[in-house]
């Protein structure tokens, strides 16, 4: 096991640091040559390229605190499936007639109420 963490961990490096210098170029790349004909503004160095990133990191990617979106979509589908059971419960301890007030006011809520459609011109 020890063998492989030998491997592994400089290969990590490496490729951390490689992702950070395409990444530092393609945005100075990109950067040079869009925004200083378009707008005027000067041209920028490799090492504010990689500032960029890291500010567009801050601003806009957060640092990874909220968990992955698989974590997320998890909880929402549990989250759901606990509101569809409560209810799934509820309505099966109304009586009929409870059912049928608790529809009419969904329908007025919403504004599908057959009677609000007909119009006394018509």
């Amino acid at each position: 096991m020890r063998r492989k963490w030998i491997f592994i961990v400089p290969a990590a490096l490496l490729g951390m640091v490689l992702f950070t210098f395409i990444g530092g170029q393609v945005v100075r790349l990109l950067w040079n040559w869009l925004l200083p004909p378009l707008f005027g503004w000067r041209q920028i160095t490799f090492w504010q390229a990689i500032g960029l990133l890291a500010l567009c990191r801050i601003l806009f990617g957060g640092f990874g605190l909220r968990g992955s979106s698989r974590s997320n979509s998890a909880i929402r589908r549990r989250l759901a499936d606990r509101m569809a059971d409560r209810v799934a419960e509820r309505w099966e301890h109304m009586t009929p007639d409870e059912r049928e007030r608790f529809r009419q006011r969904i329908r007025e809520r919403c504004g599908f109420d057959p009677s609000a459609r007909e119009s006394p011109g018509l």
